[in-house]
């Protein structure tokens, strides 16, 4: 069953108010101009009734005809004015005023209502202490009726702005879902990746070496252990944010800069290290974006250029963080790479505000360069 929107429901609450109020306002004048015509001891016949009842059921269509229902209510009260005998007497012009209220046409209700009025003068003329009346009921109906016409128009409005905020605000939960399903799937990408690709290397080697080294097969056993255990506690970790919000979430530390050592020392490969600048504490996005990118690099550099030693610099500059990750195997496999690594990183750093770049170098090798806004852009 679908779901309503709020400002749906309430549309459905004012049109019902509003066809209440019709079917009531007819009513009402039905029973009021009956009950007085009879009270004024007039003589009513088949046709009085049907003119006395005419007017209030023409009000039922006051909504979508007003201007046509001000007419017919007009044209019925006159005509009862005209049989009644021996005088009209009795609020038989209520249906009138009730539809004077409902038009929004101005114009067209002052010509309908003096056209009216005159033709009452002429048919009725005194007492004239009931012409007063009517006089004043007359304009006083139109003024109401333009107050109410303001109102309806205004609540329109509003109702109009407010369904506006609410597609505003369902395309935004809908684009910060989507954003949320590519950062868990990029986060995946990498953890994954990156432990895969380690267990991938350590099993070959265990495998190489475990009739002629069996201990040194035991070592890349040990690897691959502790690498699976990394990668599901990192797993654990990114779907973390699936979990109802009465669940434990995971304690293990959010990945950062600050594992960095960590992170290259089980990297399956040689990599050397360097901090320039004022290491200082880094928005937690810039934070794990650069360690993502950092992980992502040495995968590519494992998975594409095996036995090449790594370098990862991070230069901590005035109001951006510089990561540089470089190799010095073959150079031209990386930049090829059908997968997602690359698309994945600049879209890391694009995300950011940043940029990435990512190209063979002259003398031999590859390099990954990234540089990630620590400010919030202006």
């Amino acid at each position: 069953m679908r779901r309503r929107s709020p400002v749906t429901y309430r549309r459905g609450v004012e049109a019902g108010r509003r066809y209440k109020g019709t079917v009531g306002a007819a009513v009402l004048a039905g029973v009021i101009q009956v009950v007085g015509a009879r009270t004024g001891g007039a003589d009513l016949g088949a046709l009085e009734y049907v003119l006395l009842l005419a007017g209030p059921a023409a009000l039922l269509a006051r909504r979508r005809q007003p201007v046509h229902v001000l007419v017919l209510t007009v044209a019925a009260a006159l005509g009862y004015a005209a049989l009644a005998e021996p005088a009209p007497t009795g609020p038989y012009f209520l249906a009138v005023l009730f539809a004077i209220f409902a038009v929004g046409h101005r114009a067209a209700t002052w010509v309908v209502a003096v056209a009216g009025y005159a033709g009452y003068l002429l048919i009725v003329g005194p007492p004239w202490r009931q012409a007063a009346v009517v006089a004043v009921a007359v304009p006083a109906s139109i003024a109401l009726g333009e107050a109410n016409r303001v109102r309806r128009q205004h609540f329109a409005e509003m109702m109009k702005y407010r369904a506006e905020q609410e597609r505003a605000r369902e395309e935004q939960e809908r684009r910060q879902a989507s954003e949320e399903r590519l950062r868990i799937a990029r986060e995946l990408h990498d953890v994954l990746g990156h432990h895969l690709s380690l267990i991938n290397v350590q099993a070959g080697v265990g495998l190489h070496l475990m009739d002629s080294r069996p201990e040194q097969a035991r070592e890349a056993l040990t690897a691959i252990k502790s690498a699976s255990a990394e990668a599901l506690r990192e797993v654990r970790s990114v779907l973390g944010v699936l979990r109802p919000e009465d669940e434990v979430a995971p304690r293990g530390p959010a990945p950062g800069l600050a594992r960095l050592d960590e992170l290259t020392g089980g990297a399956g490969l040689p990599v050397r290290t360097e901090i320039m600048g004022e290491a200082r504490s880094l928005p937690a996005e810039v934070d794990r974006a650069a360690y993502r990118i950092v992980q992502e690099a040495l995968t590519n550099v494992r998975r594409h250029a095996g036995g090449a030693t790594a370098s990862v610099i991070i230069e901590y500059g005035e109001g951006a963080l510089t990561v540089r990750v470089t190799d010095d195997g073959p150079g031209n496999a990386s930049v090829n790479d059908a997968g997602n690594g690359i698309a994945g990183m600049r879209a890391r750093a694009e995300a950011l505000g940043g940029n990435l770049a990512a190209a063979p170098l002259d003398g031999g090798g590859f390099e990954v360069s990234a540089r990630l806004p620590t400010t919030d852009p202006p």
